[in-house]
């Protein structure tokens, strides 16, 4: 063989080699809880420190250059946000921008008033859960996820879309943090995707709740289970059943609510489906009931 020939033929093992490195990244969607794919400077074989509101950023390998998966909180504003970049020889700036959304109204009747009005005691519960939730879900991993792209953790319909602002009898609430999957209770909930179980508990709001840790800040949070079948320190893997759906916590029905964090912020689970399975969420608060 030519050298010539010689070198092409490397080249082309090269990007082959590259290309076949490039695992399939979440839908990108940089809006207010939506998810962000930010390319990095650089493309040595060591992985950047990337954060973002002072909080670590899930680095990929996505072919011959490193990009950033960025949660975006609801909260944040559209307009130009920045990312602190260390690839070791300093901190660089990359600007990326965070386009508009609006999400729709979605109003609910909830037959247990302590769930919209609780008690004093209650708010004592609340705010010690709170804490065990907060850290769960910005729990921080080394480990790099198995894969970015999910499986749903549950058959059924995608019933009540992320991000609509709420109105529990009649008063606001916080916006849906989550995607609800109408089912049947005892329906098997699987791991959408490899982790490490982080935390367990039966709380005020979520009933029944499972965390999982994907790695590199992406968590899963699975809520009014009828029964948990995982203990923290358990290692899943994908389509390992960690519990069955229920009716606990704040509902109007049975069906699972799933969150995902992503450098602490929560994003739009369905980013993290194929195409094909999230093609049935809803665009309007007026989906079929179960509700969260």
């Amino acid at each position: 063989m030519t050298e010539p020939r010689a070198l092409a033929w490397t080249a082309a093992l090269l990007l082959a080699a590259f290309a076949a490195a490039a695992a399939p990244l979440p839908q990108e969607a940089p809006v207010p809880g939506g998810v962000a794919v930010v390319p990095l400077p650089g493309a040595g074989a060591a992985a950047p420190v990337v954060r973002f509101r002072g909080k670590r950023v899930l680095v990929h390998r996505d072919g011959m250059r490193w990009v950033a998966v960025v949660g975006i909180p609801l909260a944040a504003r559209p307009g130009t946000a920045v990312l602190e970049v260390d690839s070791g020889s300093g901190v660089r700036r990359v600007e990326f921008a965070v386009r508009p959304r609006r999400y729709a109204v979605q109003r609910l009747t909830i037959k247990d008033r302590r769930k919209v009005e609780p008690t004093a005691e209650d708010l004592k519960r609340i705010r010690r859960e709170q804490k065990r939730i907060r850290a769960a879900l910005a729990h921080w991993r080394e480990a790099r996820p198995e894969s970015l792209v999910f499986d749903r953790p549950v058959n059924g319909p995608l019933s009540s879309p992320f991000g609509l602002r709420r109105f529990f009898n009649g008063k606001p609430r916080r916006p849906h943090s989550g995607l609800d999957i109408a089912a049947p209770a005892g329906t098997p909930v699987r791991a959408p995707a490899a982790g490490v179980v982080t935390e367990t508990g039966d709380y005020f709001f979520n009933g029944r709740t499972v965390f999982l840790d994907h790695g590199q800040g992406l968590v899963s949070m699975f809520c009014h289970l009828s029964r948990i079948r995982v203990r923290p320190g358990d290692v899943l893997a994908r389509g390992q059943v960690l519990g069955e759906v229920g009716a606990t916590g704040r509902v109007t029905g049975p069906h699972l609510h799933w969150t995902v964090s992503l450098n602490d912020a929560r994003v739009d689970p369905a980013l993290f489906l194929p195409r094909k399975q999230a093609a049935g969420t809803p665009t309007s608060g007026r989906g079929p009931a179960p509700r969260r």
